[in-house]
C-alpha cells in the first residue's frame, strides 16, 4: 500500500498499517526539502513567519519507481497506490507514469481527497482483504466519499499556488469576510462567507452534523489546523455527537497543505466509514 505525505499520517500510523508514504517536495528560497521527512508543520510555519516563500511540486515519477522496485524486491506481488486529488497535483500522474514500467501490477488510484480523506482511503486499503483492483475501489468508494470544508486566514497561499483562481480569491474576500471553503470532485471552491473566526468554527461544525445526517451511515471524521492545536481539538469535542461517527481524528496538516492554507488553518473532514 502506498500513499504520499499529504495523507496526513504520522510515521507511527503507516508503519503500524504497512503504508508506504512518498513525500512531495517543498521549496522554500534556494532550499528543497521532503515534506515531513526533513520539513515538518512547525518548521513550515518558521518559514511562513520569517517571509520565506514556498511552493510545492509533486514527487518526480522516479521517486514512485524507486518505492514499487522496492516493495517488488520484498516479495509484494500487487500494489494500490492511492494519492491526493489529481485536480490538485500532478502527483497521482506521476505514479501513474511509474506505474507504468513498475515490475509488479500497480493500481493507481486518484483519491479526489487530500489530508484525512485520503489517509482513511489509504487506511481502509491497507486493512482490506482481496486483489489489488478490490483494494482500488474500496480506496478510491473511500476517497471518493470525502466532505471537506476549512477556513483559512488568507487566499493568498491558496491563490499563489493555483489551488484557486484569482476570481475565487477575489469573491472569497470581498468585504472583509471570512471565507468557507470546500472540497468537491477533488477541487477547491469558496462555499460561503462569515463574518468572524467564532462563526466560521460554528459553520464547520454544523455542515459535518449536516453532511452525516444526511448520509444517514457511518462516518468517520477528522479535524484538520496548521499551528491550532487547542482550537482543533475543542471542535472536535463538539463533534464527538456526529451522527453514525465511528471515529474522529485530530491531526496537523503537514508542511505541503500546510504551505497553501497558511498558519491558522482549520479543517473538517467527513467520509464514509
Amino acid at each position: 500500500m502506498v500513499t504520499d505525505s499529504t495523507a496526513a499520517l504520522t510515521l507511527e500510523q503507516a508503519a503500524e498499517w504497512g503504508i508506504t508514504v512518498v513525500p512531495l517536495d517543498v521549496a522554500a528560497g534556494d532550499r528543497r526539502f521532503r515534506d515531513g521527512v526533513d520539513l515538518g508543520p512547525a518548521d513550515l510555519l518558521d518559514l511562513v513567519g520569517s517571509g520565506t516563500r514556498v511552493t510545492t511540486s509533486q514527487p518526480a515519477p522516479a521517486a514512485f519507481a524507486e518505492v514499487y522496485q522496492a516493495l517488488a524486491d520484498q516479495g509484494v506481488r500487487e500494489v494500490v497506490s492511492v494519492h491526493l486529488s489529481g485536480a490538485l497535483s500532478g502527483t497521482v500522474r506521476a505514479a501513474g507514469i511509474a506505474a507504468q514500467l513498475a515490475p509488479l501490477p500497480v493500481h493507481v488510484v486518484d483519491s479526489h481527497s487530500a489530508g484525512l480523506g485520503l489517509g482513511f482511503a489509504a487506511r481502509t486499503a491497507a486493512r482490506t482483504e482481496g486483489d489489488g483492483a478490490t483494494v482500488a475501489a474500496e480506496a478510491a468508494r473511500v476517497g471518493h466519499s470525502t466532505s471537506a470544508w476549512f477556513v483559512v486566514d488568507s487566499l493568498d497561499h491558496l491563490r499563489r499556488g493555483g489551488r484557486i483562481s484569482a476570481a475565487a480569491a477575489a469573491l472569497g474576500t470581498v468585504l472583509g469576510l471570512r471565507p468557507i471553503l470546500t472540497l468537491r470532485d477533488g477541487r477547491i471552491d469558496v462555499l460561503e462567507r462569515v463574518r468572524t473566526r467564532p462563526a466560521a468554527r460554528d459553520r464547520l461544525v454544523h455542515l459535518a452534523f449536516e453532511e452525516a445526517a444526511r448520509r444517514g451511515r457511518p462516518v468517520r471524521v477528522a479535524v484538520h489546523h496548521l499551528g491550532n492545536a487547542e482550537v482543533a481539538e475543542a471542535l472536535a469535542e463538539r463533534l464527538r455527537d456526529v451522527d453514525g461517527a465511528v471515529e474522529i481524528r485530530v491531526a496537523e496538516v503537514g508542511a505541503v497543505l500546510g504551505g497553501h492554507l497558511g498558519a491558522g488553518a482549520l479543517a473538517v473532514v467527513v467520509v464514509d466509514a
